[in-house]
Order: structure tokens, then C-alpha cells, then sequence
């Protein structure tokens, strides 16, 4: 210890108030902070923790900004005042407010009286900024009426100083108007927000004539992104009933300093939503709008391919084409029907504009393609939905009906507009769709960034969410104009089959394409274009050369069958073909190929599976014979992963077999080859038991396992059949290796479980209770199940798991007694005292020492919880009183977990005991509320009032909650909850109980916040989002000592809206409990 000596010292000093201490030994903590190693960084981070945490620090810190050497000194001291007077600002004496408020005032002043002071100290003044608008938004208006006067008074005195006001007002906008309900009451919140509006026009004339009149750069820019901040909310009378439009388009635009920010304010002000009526302002964002567009053609010139001109330009045009595709998809979603109408004259610039937006569309930049895609799509899905049909372009044709010599029909706004568009960039956009279509999800053969051809490792998130909106745009696009779609895909597809054009990139995006208007086309087209896409395709595989090239087509082959089922249902001959294609492609040994054969396959089977088992005409069986004859050729190359999903596959087309002995016979055929090895094994282990401890004896039961469970997932109840061939030595097999492995454990100690061999049998034994529980979810003969299965089931995993060592129970078998649970429901009821004796208190036992151990049985233990509280909630009543508590016990201690699904599982359990009780008889549910009612509100309540708890779960799950047991303070529980004075009311008790413990807790509340918080608890009972809101408004209150100025709070104006939203409530007959509603007598 003695080597950090200094660090003891500067904690001797910090600790004492009053106490004069060393800046420089401050300054050398905070460095072995950011650059120390070891315990020396250790012992300095906990000190500055101390430090943060003791409510006397902020007195040190005008010392630490006067003489620190370290900006991170100074920083770190800022962040301690932040605290302060975010939390203990109203508890501080008034002359140290104020004392403090000047000290940041002048410090600001100082460092921003010059561009070069500002500069060399701009993260020290953004700091400083930041603190100032916290002392703003605790004593602005009340307490610093006229800070805005002074704020754009200090303006006109500096340059710089008016560049720095600026950026506080930006910040001061933000925390207000953006981050406002994080951190202040929705009271504070909406009162700042309208003083903000009611001053703003002082703010609004000074940003006003900086434009006018000023010629530094520096503060015009720094005006521009504080009005930026502005648009989103001042009243739209500054945006129009000024000349701010004329200014930003005509003066600011063209200069390039001022591009990128001007865009981006006109881009706040496209998104206005002006009345038709407001002809005035309409007019005017047309004028900003024309300028906007003029000045954008005069930059861009001559640029024909703007694609390859983005690549080779700056980061300040690559912003500005960011910015002008923000600019136009917003002015097009709000106010591009004054064009669409035709009232907006100069039509041209719509056009252009349009054009210029397709162009943009083309720049390959993700980012800036999302910002485009965003509008063509809701365009598209516009047109579409106000004209679900096609168009005939004979109906369409004014020429020609005055030809034949009668007038045209009339057509709609909707058609007209439709036709507009289709005219004017629809078709473009196909094409663009096609060429830039991104990868969907099932295709795992890609091409990197080496140009290589690779299977897919991981799944590319974004490029996911980017297929499932261009698929959206293209599937509208198709309908607007099929004939047009089909013919450019189809021009497209002859310049990859002649080699003209061939890329694996373009077959992609085009096959993408194609793959994604799947069932957009009318069947007939669809059936003649996929034709002649498949037979070009399987052309093209043969007259390609090479593995990749193979790879890259059978992929798109692949990826546009799967997407066509009814195409292939409807097409027995051709679906044949593919599905023998596939069969083949299953040898292919190129990374990929083989798993997209396999996925592309069973989707085929779960679609045309009738296909499969019935026999077609000129065939002399069904093909699924042909498949089983075949079926060991057919897999030979196939991973055992790949094998389980053709199994499955096949377990699909077998139960679409409706007549029962066939399909026995089917079933048995497919299961022949794994039960002659399951055979093989069993009968080696009953002649000595060691042979189910060979690593390849265990690889073979796991594989033979997982094919038995993919079997069943796709066959259900008939898989009865194959799992009772082989369910006795299933049993034996899961009793045989628990004891192995718990002996083990015994033996060796927990250690053991990372041993091959161990991990092996475990993962054999899981894999049987996921067999188990597949079939049971699938099951449909609950008798036959409850009668043949579950008491053989019960013997061998209830047992084995009660006396098995903690690390060797398997948390899977709590997942088959959930889904046992659900599935046969009151069933299974005599049951659940067995159960719950088995796995109740040892599990409990595993989990109740901390947050983290055995995360699964964790989830486990709450889910089956869960399941019985859903379907066996009679039983829990019935519990012996003892374990009831423990059950009551358990579910608090779930929604007070750090794990968030664990923590939301408690709450919903929680959730349905309540719902339920409600329900039930009187003797029942008030026994109930007497016991457990005021400990579960208590614990709700403390949970509630941790801000970093309540997140875990959120607040609006904890809202539900909360409005279920004040709902059921007020209308269900008539029991005295108050057993000390049955006499007084359970509301008015509650008020009390839960009124002494926050202010018990709680000293920072005052007695009227208090009143309020709980007042609201109770009248907001029926609407979840307004108690969402009022914990949020109780969460902040908790952060702040309020002092004897609560005036902030509006604790007058909320009590108000409190007690309205009550009166409402209770005057909805049946609303009040009939208990507390006064005689009519006594009303007189």
C-alpha cells in the first residue's frame, strides 16, 4: 500500500470539509486513472467513486477548475457539479446557487470572449455549457426570469460569446424538447416548454439578424444548427410569416460552408404538415423549394452518372447528397400532391427532382439507399392502395376514345395520380430495384469482399431488414404494372444467359429479385414467367464452367423455388424436375450449396407435400417410394445437420398421408436405417452397459436422436408409432448415463463435467428430453399420452433429477414439465404436488444464492412457474400455506432479477395470479389479498423506485402491474387489509402504509409529493400509459432533493389532473367498489 501513499492522501483530504487540498494530487489520481494499471487503477478509480459520491466534493471543484493542469480534472469536477445540481440543486442555500450560477456564468464568458480562447478550450466549454443548462432548467423561469433576455443580450456583445450562446441555446433545446421526459416531470416539462415558446421570440429576432447582417462565418454556421434544433418545435408562424425560407435557400444554400446545415434545416421545414388551406404557406415552401432546386441543378451541371461522381468526391458532397435525399423524400411525403394536382406551375422542377432522387437512388452507399428505399416504398404502397388493379392502358387512352367517338371514362384523382407516376419514374425505379436487390435470408452461397464464393457464417442483420423492404417495393411495383416488371426481368435474365452481361453479382440481385414478387404476378403469368426463368437458369448451370460459377447458379435456382410453392403445387412434372435437381445438387460439395439444398427441399415439402404422397398420372407410384428407395444414396454426402432437415423434410410429406397403415409403413421405412443402429446399440448395452460409455457408440445415439426429433417435429401424433419402439430403452438409456454422470461428479468433482466422455452423455440425455418434449407438444390423444407415457416419464426424470447433484441436473427436464403443464392443463393437475416436490426446492436451492448461476435452470424454474399459474391455477391455491409463500416468495424474487427474461417472466406470472384472483369466488381471492397483497405491492413498489432495477423488465410491464393491484385496491379487495383497524378503508390504509414508507425512504420527498405519487398510483389504474408517465414523473422526483421549493413540480396542477382522471374513472357506473359508495340516505 505504501507504493500509492499519495492516493491515501489525496482521500484524507477530499474526505474532510472545509479542508484545504492539493489540486495536483487530484491531477494524479485521475491519471493513474486513465493510465495506471493494476491495483494503483483500481484504488484510484474507487477514490474518484468516493469522491463523486460525497455530497461536499462540489465545494472543491472552483479550486480544481482555478489550478488543475489536467483537462480531465477539470472535466471530472464539471461532472460532479452536473450531479449536484441535478439531484441537490433546490436543497443548496440559496446565496450558493446563485454563487455557483455566477462562477459557471463568468468561467463561460472568459473562456468564450475570444475565437482562439474558445477554441483551445472547446471541450472544457462544452462541458461548462452542458452544467449551465442544468442550472437553467432547475431555476428557469422562477428563479432566472430573465434568462433568455440575457442570454441574447451577452450575445451582441462578443462574437464569440454569441457563438457559444448559441450552442447553449442548441442544448438547451434539446434537453427541453428531445431528452425532457428522461430527466424532468411531464409538469416541468410541458411549463418549460411553453416558456420556451412564449420567449422565443427574442431568440428568434437575434438568430434573424445574424443572418441578415453578420459576415462570420463561424457564427452563422454555429445560428444555422441552433435553428436546426429549433424547426422541430417552434410555432410554424417563424417558419412561413418570415423571410427564413428565402434565407436559408437563396443566401445559405449556395455558399458551400452553409450547404449541408441549410439542407438539413429545409429538410426540418419540408416536414411541416401545412393545411391545404394555408395557401400563403403552401406558397412558400414552393419558393423554397424552386430555389432549393435551381441552385441544386446549377451544382451538379452536366453530372450525368452521380454514382460515380459520389465515389470520387469530398466528405463534404458525399454529406451534401445525404442531406439533399433527406430534403427530397421528406418535401415529397408532405407536399408533393400540389404537383401531383397540378397547381403547383413549374412542373418541370418535379420532374427534375424526381429524376435527381432516381439518381440518388443509384449511389451505392447504403445508408443514403435506405433514405430513398424509405420513400419508394411508402410511395409505391400509396399508389397501390388507392388503386388496387391494374390500369388498362385502353381505358387510360383519351386519344383513343375521341377516335372511336365517345368520351373517355372519367378517371379518378387516385388513377390519375398512378398514371403520373408511372409516366414519370416508375419504370426506372424497377430497374433500379433489380440491379440493387439485396440478399435474402435463405441464400448461404456468397460472394466476399476477395471476390471469392463462400458459404455465409454469419447472417448479415441489415442486409436482412434492406431485403424485407425492397421485397415490399418490388411486390407494389409488380402490381402497378406486371407486364413492365416481368419484361425487364426477363431482358435482363437473356443478357446473363448470352454472356453479355453475366456477373455473379447481377445473376443475384436479379434472381433476388425474382425470388421476392412471388405470388404478385396472376397465376398464369407467374406460371409461364417462372418457366422460362427456371429453364434459362438450369441452361445456364450446364454452360458454365467451374465450381464457383456452379455454385453461385444453383443457389439462385435454388433460392426461386423455394419461393414459388404455388407454382410447383399446381405443376406435379416440373416440381419433380426440381426436386430431382435438388437431390442432385445434395453432392455438390462447394461450401453452401448442400445446406440450400436441403433448406429449399423441406420448404418445398411443407408446401406440396400432397404432391409427393399421391400418386401422379403416368407414374406407377407415388414419389415419396422412389425417395425412401433411395434415401440412403440421397443423404450419402449430406452432414448429419443436413441429414436431420432432409428427415424432416420427409417426415413432412409422409403426414400428409392420410391413410394411417400407409403411412405406418412409410414411417417405418424412413426410420429403418437409424433404428437398425439404435437396435444394434441397445443390444451391445444389454450385454454390457460400458458400451454406452464409447465416444462413437455416444456420437451415434446423438445423431440417431436428433433424427428421431426432427422426424417428429414434421409426423406429431403419429410419431406414437416409431417412440414406442424404442421408448423403454429411451428411458433406460437417460437412467443409465445420470447415474454415470452423477457418480462421476460424486467421484471427481464438478471438474468432471468438461470431460468428453461426460459432455457427450449429457448432451444425449438433453437430447432425449427434447425428443420427449417435441412429441408431447405435438401430441393431439391427450389419454393416450397422460395413460401410456407420462407415468413411465415421470418415474425416470422426476427421481433422477430430485436426487442427481446440482451441476448434473438437466434444466431441460423443467422445459418438458412446462410443456407437459400447458399441454394437458387441469389434466395434469393430481400431478403437480409430485412434481412440485421434485424440482421445487432443489432447483430453488440452485439459483436463490445469486444472479448469475445456472442461467438455464433459471429460466426453466420461472417458466414452469409460469405454466402452472396459466393452467393449473387451482392447484397453487390448493398449496399447503408454507409452500404457497415459498411460490409467492419465488416470484418476487424473479421480477427483482437482473436478467431481463427472467425478470419479465416474473412479472408475468405476477400478472396472471392477480387477473385470475380477481375471478375468483369471494372466500378465495380475499384469503388471498389478506396475505400476500400489502408484501407484493411493497416489493413492487421498491422495485418501481430503482431506476436502474425497474429498466430491467421496463417500465411499461411494471405499469401493467401496477395498475392491476391498484385496480384491485379499489374495486376487488373488500377484506380489511389493515388488521390493526379493520375499521378504516383499504384506500385510505394503503395511503398511510405505503405514505410512511416513502417518506420513511425517501427523505428527499416532501409529504405533498408523496401524496400526489400515491394519489396517482390509484386513479391512473386503468390507463397503463398514464401510470407509465406518472412512475416516470415519481423515478425523477427520486433523483432530486426538492428543498422547500417544490414550486416546479406544479404539484398543485397535477393533483388536479389526478383527481379529473379519478372522477372520470368512478363515474362510470360498476366502477367504484359498491362497499364505499354512500347510501342515498346518508346523501341527504
Amino acid at each position: 500500500m505504501t507504493q500509492f501513499a499519495y492516493i491515501e492522501e489525496a482521500k484524507a483530504q477530499f474526505s474532510e470539509e472545509g479542508k484545504k487540498f492539493d489540486v495536483q494530487l487530484l491531477d494524479r489520481v485521475i491519471s493513474a486513472m486513465n493510465v495506471g494499471m493494476g491495483d494503483e487503477q483500481r484504488q484510484a478509480n474507487l477514490l474518484l467513486m468516493e469522491v463523486k459520491e460525497n455530497p461536499h466534493s462540489w465545494t472543491k471543484v472552483d479550486a480544481i477548475l482555478e489550478y488543475s493542469a489536467q483537462a480531465e480534472s477539470k472535466y471530472f469536477a464539471l461532472q460532479i457539479l452536473e450531479g449536484t445540481i441535478q439531484t441537490r440543486w433546490k436543497s443548496l442555500p440559496s446565496e450558493q446557487r446563485n454563487g455557483i450560477k455566477s462562477f459557471i456564468v463568468n468561467l463561460i464568458l472568459r473562456l468564450s470572449e475570444s475565437s482562439a480562447a474558445a477554441a483551445s478550450n472547446a471541450l472544457l466549454l462544452h462541458k461548462l455549457n452542458l452544467v449551465l443548462v442544468q442550472i437553467v432548467k432547475q431555476d428557469w423561469p422562477k428563479n432566472w426570469p430573465n434568462f433568455i433576455t440575457d442570454i441574447v443580450n451577452a450575445s451582441k456583445t462578443s462574437d464569440s460569446i454569441c457563438v457559444n450562446n448559441m450552442n447553449i441555446l442548441r442544448l438547451l433545446s434539446e434537453e427541453v424538447f428531445e431528452f425532457g421526459s428522461q430527466n424532468m416531470t411531464q409538469a416541468k416539462e410541458h411549463h418549460l416548454k411553453e416558456q420556451f415558446c412564449g420567449q422565443f421570440k427574442q431568440v428568434f429576432d437575434l438568430c434573424l439578424a445574424i443572418f441578415e447582417k453578420s459576415y462570420d462565418t463561424a457564427m452563422v454556421e454555429a445560428t444555422l444548427r441552433t435553428l436546426h434544433r429549433f424547426l422541430s418545435w417552434i410555432p410554424v408562424g417563424y417558419v412561413f410569416e418570415t423571410n427564413i425560407t428565402e434565407l436559408l435557400a437563396n443566401n445559405f444554400l449556395p455558399l458551400e460552408v452553409f450547404r449541408s446545415i441549410s439542407l438539413q434545416c429545409m429538410t426540418e421545414i419540408a416536414q411541416i404538415n401545412v393545411n391545404k388551406k394555408d395557401v400563403a404557406y403552401k406558397q412558400k415552401l414552393l419558393q423554397m423549394f424552386y430555389a432549393t432546386m435551381t441552385e441544386v441543378i446549377r451544382l451538379l451541371g452536366d453530372v450525368s452518372d452521380l454514382n460515380a461522381a459520389y465515389k470520387s468526391s469530398s466528405d463534404a458532397d458525399q454529406k451534401f447528397i445525404a442531406n439533399l435525399a433527406q430534403f427530397l423524400v421528406s418535401f415529397f411525403k408532405e407536399h408533393a400532391d400540389i404537383f401531383e394536382a397540378g397547381r403547383g406551375g413549374k412542373a418541370e422542377f418535379f420532374t427534375m427532382a424526381l429524376e435527381l432522387l432516381l439518381q440518388i437512388t443509384e449511389v451505392e452507399e447504403t445508408e443514403i439507399f435506405k433514405v430513398c428505399l424509405d420513400y419508394w416504398r411508402w410511395l409505391v404502397a400509396e399508389l397501390f392502395f388507392g388503386t388496387p388493379y391494374p390500369i388498362d392502358e385502353f381505358i387510360l387512352s383519351d386519344s383513343c376514345h375521341r377516335r372511336v367517338g365517345f368520351s373517355p371514362p372519367k378517371i379518378t384523382p387516385e388513377e390519375r395520380r398512378r398514371r403520373l407516376y408511372e409516366f414519370l419514374c416508375l419504370p426506372r425505379l424497377r430497374e433500379i430495384m433489380l440491379c440493387r436487390m439485396a440478399k435474402p435470408e435463405e441464400v448461404l452461397v456468397v460472394e466476399n469482399d476477395q471476390g471469392e464464393v463462400i458459404r455465409e457464417v454469419f447472417k448479415d442483420t441489415d442486409s436482412i431488414a434492406l431485403y424485407k423492404n425492397m421485397k415490399e417495393t418490388l411486390v407494389y411495383l409488380t402490381h402497378l404494372d406486371p407486364r413492365d416488371m416481368e419484361k425487364k426481368m426477363t431482358e435482363k435474365l437473356a443478357t446473363q444467359v448470352t454472356g453479355g452481361d453475366f456477373s455473379w453479382k447481377n445473376l443475384n440481385t436479379l434472381c433476388w429479385a425474382i425470388g421476392a414478387i412471388s405470388g404478385a404476378m396472376l397465376e398464369d403469368d407467374e406460371k409461364r414467367f417462372i418457366v422460362l426463368v427456371i429453364r434459362d437458369l438450369l441452361g445456364l448451370v450446364e454452360q458454365k464452367r467451374g465450381k464457383d460459377n456452379k455454385a453461385v447458379i444453383a443457389s439462385d435456382i435454388m433460392y426461386i423455388v423455394g419461393q414459388y410453392p404455388r407454382f410447383l403445387c399446381a405443376h406435379w412434372k416440373f416440381c419433380k424436375t426440381v426436386v430431382t435437381k435438388l437431390f442432385e445438387f445434395m453432392h455438390e460439395t462447394h461450401e453452401g450449396v448442400q445446406d440450400m439444398a436441403c433448406d429449399t427441399f423441406i420448404k418445398i415439402a411443407i408446401r406440396c407435400k400432397r404432391l409427393f404422397v399421391t400418386q401422379q398420372q403416368d407414374e406407377n407410384h407415388p414419389f415419396i417410394d422412389e425417395m425412401l428407395a433411395n434415401l440412403s444414396t440421397t443423404v450419402c454426402d449430406l452432414s448429419p445437420p443436413q441429414v436431420h432437415v432432409f428427415y424432416e423434410a420427409v417426415g413432412t410429406i409422409i403426414s400428409a398421408q392420410t391413410e394411417g397403415n400407409v403411412q405406418l409403413l412409410l414411417l417405418e421405412k424412413l426410420m429403418e436405417a437409424p433404428n437398425v443402429v439404435w437396435n444394434e446399440i441397445i443390444g451391445k448395452a444389454e450385454t454390457s452397459i460400458e458400451a454406452l460409455q464409447d465416444p462413437e457408440v455416444l456420437r451415434q445415439l446423438l445423431n440417431i436422436l436428433k433424427t428421431n426429433v426432427a422426424v417428429c417435429k414434421a409426423i406429431g401424433m403419429q410419431f406414437a408409432y416409431q417412440l414406442a419402439h424404442i421408448y423403454d430403452a429411451l428411458l433406460s438409456v437417460y437412467r443409465i448415463h445420470s447415474q454415470e454422470v452423477s457418480d462421476a461428479v460424486k467421484e471427481r468433482g464438478e471438474d468432471v463435467l468438461t470431460n468428453p466422455i461426460i459432455r457427450q452423455m449429457r448432451s444425449v440425455k438433453r437430447e432425449i428430453l427434447v425428443l420427449l418434449s417435441t412429441w408431447v407438444a405435438n401430441a393431439d390423444d391427450d389419454e393416450s399420452v397422460m395413460n401410456s407415457f407420462i407415468p413411465q416419464l415421470f418415474d425416470a426424470i422426476l427421481f433422477d433429477y430430485q436426487r442427481n447433484v446440482a451441476a448434473a441436473r438437466e434444466p431441460k427436464v423443467l422445459s418438458l414439465l412446462s410443456i407437459i403443464i400447458t399441454k394437458f392443463r387441469e389434466k395434469i393437475s393430481p400431478e403437480v404436488p409430485r412434481i412440485l416436490d421434485a424440482v421445487f426446492d432443489c432447483t430453488l436451492e440452485m439459483i436463490n444464492k445469486d444472479m448469475e448461476a445456472f442461467p438455464e435452470h433459471r429460466t426453466g424454474f420461472f417458466r414452469l412457474l409460469l405454466s402452472l399459474s396459466q393452467s393449473c391455477f387451482p392447484v397453487f391455491l390448493a398449496l399447503p400455506e408454507e409452500t404457497m409463500q415459498f411460490v409467492i416468495d419465488a416470484v418476487v424474487w424473479a421480477f427483482q432479477h437482473s436478467m431481463r427474461n427472467v425478470a419479465e417472466m416474473g412479472l408475468d406470472i405476477l400478472s396472471d395470479m392477480l387477473t385470475k384472483v380477481a375471478k375468483l369466488p369471494s372466500e378465495q381471492s380475499q384469503t388471498f389479498y389478506k396475505k400476500y397483497y400489502v408484501p407484493l405491492l411493497q416489493h413492487v413498489l421498491a422495485v418501481v423506485a430503482d431506476s436502474n432495477q425497474v429498466q430491467v423488465a421496463g417500465l411499461t410491464h411494471f405499469a401493467e402491474i401496477m395498475c392491476l393491484m391498484f385496480r384491485a385496491l379499489e374495486s376487488s379487495i373488500v377484506v380489511p387489509l389493515n388488521q390493526a383497524n379493520p375499521a378504516q378503508s383499504n384506500v385510505d390504509f394503503i395511503f398511510d402504509h405505503i405514505g410512511s414508507i416513502f417518506l420513511q425512504h425517501f427523505t428527499n420527498l416532501t409529504t405533498d409529493q408523496v401524496r400526489v405519487i400515491i394519489k396517482g398510483f390509484v386513479s391512473f389504474n386503468n390507463d397503463n400509459v398514464a401510470m407509465k408517465n406518472h412512475i416516470r414523473d415519481f423515478i425523477v422526483q427520486l433523483k432530486e432533493q426538492s428543498g422547500e421549493d417544490t414550486s416546479d413540480l406544479f404539484l398543485e396542477e397535477r393533483e388536479k389532473e389526478i383527481q379529473e382522471a379519478q372522477n372520470k374513472k368512478m363515474a362510470v357506473p360498476g366502477m367504484a367498489n359498491p362497499n364505499d359508495i354512500p347510501d342515498e340516505e346518508d346523501m341527504h
